[in-house]
């Protein structure tokens, strides 16, 4: 544990530390990777996050989804099982930046009303660390994973992440963590496939 924790630490440090131009250029360089996938191509559904913490920038995803006149969706916490719903998200809520803060400071949608995970095609899915076999790293709060238990195939899960946020040393995957298909940072794009085992 105290490892995990130390790379947990490593990992939102050299986030810190990446500058806005750093920024803006992994987001176009994941984005221009993204578009040509056919998971996204065949989209119609898409759910996305707002960063908030140094994750990879999302606004050109937002900004390009709506241009396509795909429907966007952001996570929600339920309060009741502390999963996540999906709300769809406007092009002008979005340009106007409706959103409330989490008290873990993130933001989120200010509409109650959401979707199953399981009705999105594609999950865009930010993430701390992840390994060559699919394993994800969150920030601890485990919403992701509880969300995704319920739906074990659907959708197709792709983390966003800078390079160094890659680890060659394979995680521990516990009962209830919840890999992803892929992983895209700004050099390469990585399938797993070792998604779905017990």
């Amino acid at each position: 544990m105290s490892s995990l924790h130390s790379i947990r630490q490593q990992l939102r440090k050299q986030r810190k530390l990446l500058t806005s131009f750093q920024q803006k250029q992994a987001a176009y360089a994941c984005l221009s990777k993204i578009m040509h996938l056919s998971q996204f191509q065949h989209a119609k559904h898409i759910g996305l996050y707002l960063d908030a913490f140094g994750e990879i920038e999302t606004r050109l995803f937002f900004l390009y989804c709506f241009k396509l006149k795909k429907t966007v969706y952001l996570p929600k916490i339920c309060e009741m099982n502390q999963c996540l719903t999906w709300v769809k998200v406007t092009k002008n809520q979005y340009l106007n930046y409706r959103f409330s803060k989490h008290q873990l400071g993130m933001y989120q949608p200010q509409n109650h009303r959401g979707i199953h995970t399981q009705n999105l095609d594609l999950l865009f899915m930010p993430l701390l660390g992840c390994d060559a076999y699919g394993t994800r790293l969150g920030m601890g709060g485990g919403f992701y994973d509880r969300t995704l238990a319920d739906c074990p195939t659907t959708p197709y899960r792709v983390g966003l992440a800078h390079d160094f946020q890659l680890i060659s040393t394979p995680l521990v995957r516990r009962a209830w963590d919840q890999p992803i298909d892929a992983l895209c940072t700004p050099s390469h794009y990585h399938k797993f496939n070792s998604k779905r085992y017990n």
